[in-house]
């Protein structure tokens, strides 16, 4: 009889084994599909676009002509609108994940108004960006008659990357432990003193990645500026809030529609494209380096 249960025993362990073996064969496979995409859609970006990337194309200006067309407008309109982003994302994403996690948290009411916003931020997360895009039309572009410039664009895509900074945010600052905190408060230090000098430079690395995420996302985002009106034209330089731009990722897109009509086009989307990943690799370089800064230091 105990033969027969060890028996079966084995062959219910052999079974849950194969079953292991099976789904992992099925994660790595669909890992290595999406690699395999991805390396074959770089290696085609770079093949396609390495030979038109020179320093006339870096620093020229649009033209109507593909062979004179350069895209420096378009690089300094991304950087002009990550200027609005940066700061007003932090701010307020870091703000809110505060006042969420260390002060609207006593009593029932306080609970229940807290879980009601991070619902409404975690629904906020999954909404498509050409919502924003509409968002932004309506409030920045008409209500405010801003029109389509830089801060427009910047507070756009500021309003689209926050819900993931505040999740982020919040994470971070409920991994701190409460240790660090009891002991601040045991030295006689206040609630904001302790959160300035503790619990923020604690929580500053994970704050730091939640927020390369959401400005990446934010750089290559291409909707929200199509249904702000964000033109791809013979535009001059912009050189403040208030002016007139285009971005990078609206030269991708207009470049690949007129590569229909004209091939060379094609090529010319594809030496954006590394332009932009570029200029995302340095940003993130940057804020990588800061994080490991904290990371030492804390």
């Amino acid at each position: 009889m105990e033969n027969m249960e060890t028996l079966h025993e084995n062959n219910k362990m052999q079974s849950r084994v194969r079953k292991n073996n099976i789904w992992k064969s099925i994660f790595f496979l669909s890992t290595l599909f999406g690699l395999v995409v991805l390396a074959i859609l770089i290696i085609r970006v770079i093949v396609q676009g390495t030979a038109w990337i020179d320093m006339d194309f870096i620093t020229g200006r649009l033209s109507t002509t593909a062979e004179n067309a350069g895209i420096m407008g378009a690089i300094l309109g991304t950087l002009w609108v990550m200027v609005v982003v940066i700061p007003v994302t932090l701010i307020i994403g870091v703000g809110t994940a505060i006042y969420l996690e260390l002060y609207s948290k006593g009593g029932k009411k306080g609970k229940r108004f807290s879980s009601v916003i991070e619902t409404n931020i975690a629904n906020l997360a999954g909404v498509p960006s050409i919502v924003y895009g509409l968002l932004g039309l309506t409030v920045f572009v008409r209500l405010m008659d801003l029109g389509n410039v830089v801060l427009a664009g910047g507070l756009t895509l500021a309003l689209l990357v926050l819900p993931i900074l505040i999740v982020s945010s919040q994470e971070a600052i409920r991994a701190v432990p409460g240790y660090l905190a009891e002991a601040s408060y045991g030295m006689g230090a206040t609630k904001w003193q302790t959160i300035r000098r503790i619990i923020l430079p604690a929580a500053l690395p994970s704050i730091l990645t939640g927020s390369i995420l959401a400005l990446s996302r934010a750089i290559g985002e291409t909707a929200p500026l199509t249904v702000l009106g964000i033109p791809a034209l013979l535009i001059p330089f912009p050189e403040g809030f208030f002016d007139t731009f285009t971005a990078l990722p609206m030269q991708i897109y207009y470049w690949t529609i007129d590569s229909s009509l004209v091939a060379e086009y094609a090529n010319l989307a594809a030496a954006t494209i590394i332009i932009l990943l570029l200029i995302l690799f340095l940003l993130n370089s940057v804020a990588v380096f800061i994080r490991n800064k904290f990371q030492q230091r804390y």
